[in-house]
């Protein structure tokens, strides 16, 4: 394999990356490539692709928050430059070390702004009040004064105990067709002895009743993240009780259930087990006067 089959692979390797180890990933590949170089050069697509996919969060220049790294946040005609609507600033991001620079101010488009901050609003209560360590952006679609984005990731990684987690969703909102698509996207990794992964996607579609309009974001914000909300707290049910029945049954049915004594077999001690069984045969045919 020549090197550029070799960081071809170290790309689709970087790429698989669960969540929070990628820079492990890349540190074992230096490995195999050796050209740091080189190596730059050829994943760095592959690592755009991974930041912009994965919602990789960044340290918005200037301000106390995080904002999302994502295509919905991409300026356009601005190659790695991205929007944080909260602070009305843009600011370049490195890929490769995860580092916001260069912050300039982009004033939004006016007439979708009051549903988009009050949109906003709401989301980071929510957030607030139901994610551990999370980053919600909002963005408004150029040229549409109906149409929003909302992005949350929240990421959990514990590598002491050998896991690693990671929540995504993603909300498109059309007010004017009144319906919201969007996905939720869960990835746990646990590696302790082991490597053991859950990657799941989950597809709404949520109805909009009437009374969310643009013309009343006030009261219509809270409204529709509540519907957020409801449809989140369903499929985290949906993966609790999924996890019960495979604890309760699946697992149970692919290895052997414990002998009668609930203990398990000291292999060490096989022999003594068979010498004490044969002492208990001959008490049971000649009695204990023997």
């Amino acid at each position: 394999m020549d090197s550029a089959e070799r960081i071809q692979a170290a790309a689709k390797f970087l790429l698989q990356s669960p969540p929070g180890e990628i820079n492990d990933v890349l540190n074992d590949v230096r490995n195999i490539i050796s050209d740091d170089d080189s190596l730059q050069e050829g994943v760095l697509p592959a690592l755009q692709e991974y930041n912009l996919a994965q919602f990789i969060i960044a340290d918005v220049p200037g301000s106390e928050h995080q904002s999302i790294i994502s295509e919905a946040a991409k300026v356009d005609g601005e190659e790695d430059r991205f929007l944080d609507p909260r602070s009305k600033t843009s600011f370049r991001f490195d890929h490769l070390s995860l580092e916001a620079s260069d912050p300039q101010p982009m004033e939004p488009d006016t007439e979708p702004e009051p549903f988009r901050a009050a949109l906003e609003s709401s989301t980071l209560t929510y957030l607030n009040s139901h994610f551990h360590e999370g980053v919600a952006s909002v963005f408004a679609t150029p040229g549409s004064p109906s149409k929003f984005t909302v992005q949350i990731v929240a990421n959990k990684y514990n590598p002491t105990n050998f896991w690693a987690g990671r929540w995504r969703s993603a909300y498109t909102i059309d007010l004017e067709q009144e319906v919201v698509s969007g996905k939720i996207l869960v990835n746990v990794h646990y590696y302790e002895q082991g490597n053991v992964q859950l990657e799941t996607t989950h597809n709404l579609t949520i109805p909009l009743p009437p009374a969310i309009t643009p013309s009343s974001p006030s009261t219509s914000a809270p409204k529709l993240v509540a519907l957020i909300e409801d449809e989140e707290g369903k499929y985290q049910t949906s993966l609790n009780d999924a996890y019960t029945e495979m604890s309760e049954k699946t697992f149970k049915a692919l290895r052997r259930a414990l002998p009668l004594t609930r203990s398990k077999i000291d292999w060490d001690r096989v022999m003594g087990y068979k010498l004490g069984a044969e002492l208990s045969a001959s008490k049971g045919v000649f009695g204990e006067s023997q």
